[in-house]
């Protein structure tokens, strides 16, 4: 690999929570960018699409250690989504099945 254009530390990257991903201005006029996945495998560098430049990210990978994955997190959403719908739908067949009469009935 060749020599980085800079090294960065991660806390002076911005987060964009569209793309998900860190990025940090490029002289190119784009940006590097790098995901919280590849934090997590202990990949350092941050390139620009654009241009051949890189850069070195200077973070402690410990601190995305426990970072799910980005399938686990559309697995949550999916299961989240589930429990919802699973919780309506017991509500609706409970309603089906209450029967309200206008007699008292004794309990016995």
């Amino acid at each position: 690999m060749g020599a980085y254009y800079d090294e960065i530390e991660i806390e002076d990257m911005a987060w964009d929570e569209e793309k998900r991903v860190y990025h940090y201005p490029c002289p190119c006029g784009d940006r590097f960018e790098i995901s919280r996945q590849q934090l997590k495998n202990y990949e350092d560098v941050a390139i620009c699409p654009s241009c051949s430049l890189i850069i070195r990210v200077i973070y402690d990978p410990l601190d995305y250690e426990d970072d799910p994955s980005e399938d686990e997190e559309d697995g949550e959403e999916e299961e989240e989504e589930k429990d919802e719908d699973s919780d309506d739908d017991q509500f609706e067949h409970a309603l089906e099945k209450l029967h309200i009469s206008e007699e008292p009935s004794a309990v016995a």
